[in-house]
């Protein structure tokens, strides 16, 4: 807890905690060296996606984060001001805001583009339709999502349902701070200057891997400066990018607790959603929930689209790829913890394990439901 700072909290420039969804909230100050070296790396990112995007002019950003109390705010705040761009901080799942008023500050300020979570990109498209607008109503060009995986089948979902481009605008956490910002190739690149970055086997604990667990040494003398700190994330690192911008290509595959056993093997989180999405268009949700035997039935909330090729292929292939049998369940009324993302854990949101009672992480998620479900 604090006694892993390497000073007083009263050294710090501003005091955040862990979100505390599934234990104790851990602190987690930034110095004022903390802050300007970790938003060097995303403001270089931005401005490379933006000029992409949207030539020599500033888009009005929308920011929505998990929470008020959370650094995403003042980051991304810090970063787009130091731009020249305009940003509102629409949080939908706050009380003091929610989808509806989001929705129309959205509209009204001809928002272009929306950092948010993966899910909440569904998560407004839904709310939209159920407030009655239509989605052509918006004038969002981009999002940047962050916070959780999002495989390219999800991105081009989200294409699907909005018409915007959908790119990694972050891959950080409250602990550890910017470790990777994203490029117009759709590629995360690590902060390499900020970090010593290791990737290890997370059962064995061995290091020199290309594909595991992201284990962190930070360089930055802040003022919790962590060594050696296991991320929990799978990742894979290495490879080329044409996109120019500095940094080792990193891609998150998800996390180590949410690997799951399946049809006599082991799969990771974008695996699964890879298998589910791969050329599912206007998706606004899935669940997968696994029986006994490890039969697998995947619910679907689908806009439209001819549901027999959408099932046949999601069976075909999960058959192929997973190994497992499957139902598809066309249902426009999710288990409304699919709206959680990952906020809490993208297996306790996305995978119904009837094989296994539920844990706390899957309880934790169900207490946080409620605010996240779009008719808050």
């Amino acid at each position: 807890m604090r006694a892993v700072l390497s000073g007083g909290v009263d050294e710090a420039a501003i005091y955040y905690e862990t979100t505390g969804t599934t234990g104790a909230p851990t602190p987690c100050p930034r110095s004022a060296r903390d802050i300007e070296w970790s938003n060097l790396h995303v403001e270089q990112s931005w401005r490379h996606m933006f000029a992409r995007h949207f030539g020599d002019r500033m888009p009005v950003v929308g920011l929505m984060g998990p929470s008020e109390l959370y650094a995403f705010g003042d980051t991304f705040g810090d970063v787009v001001q130091r731009m020249g761009a305009c940003h509102a901080k629409i949080w939908p799942e706050s009380s003091r805001v929610g989808f509806a008023k989001a929705l129309r500050l959205m509209q009204e300020l001809d928002v272009e583009v929306i950092a948010c979570a993966p899910t909440l990109c569904l998560n407004l498209a839904k709310a939209a339709l159920y407030h009655g607008y239509r989605l052509s109503d918006f004038n969002v060009k981009l999002f940047l999502v962050l916070g959780e995986i999002c495989t390219p089948e999800f991105a081009a979902n989200v294409k699907s349902i909005w018409g915007a481009d959908v790119l990694p605008g972050l891959y950080g956490s409250q602990e550890a701070l910017a470790i990777a910002t994203g490029c117009v190739e759709n590629r995360l690149h690590l902060s390499d200057p900020n970090y010593l970055a290791e990737v290890i086997d997370p059962d064995t604990l061995e290091p020199g891997h290309d594909t595991g667990e992201l284990c962190l040494t930070m360089l930055i003398d802040g003022i919790k400066p962590l060594i050696r700190y296991r991320t929990g994330d799978l990742v894979r690192v290495g490879g080329t990018c044409r996109c120019g911008l500095p940094g080792t290509p990193i891609e998150v595959i998800g996390r180590v607790d949410d690997r799951i056993a399946l049809g006599g093997g082991r799969f990771q989180p974008a695996e699964i959603e890879s298998a589910v999405l791969h050329d599912v268009t206007g998706c606004l949700g899935y669940q997968v929930e696994i029986d006994p035997g490890d039969r697998v039935t995947v619910r679907l909330d689908l806009l439209d689209g001819d549901e027999s090729l959408v099932r046949r292929g999601i069976v075909e292939r999960l058959r192929d790829r997973l190994g497992v049998g499957a139902d598809i369940a066309v249902d426009a009324e999710l288990d409304p913890i699919t709206n959680t993302g990952a906020f809490v854990s993208w297996k306790a949101a996305r995978i119904k394990d009837n094989r296994t009672g539920p844990d706390r992480i899957v309880e934790a998620a169900r207490t946080a439901a409620a605010r996240h479900s779009y008719t808050t």
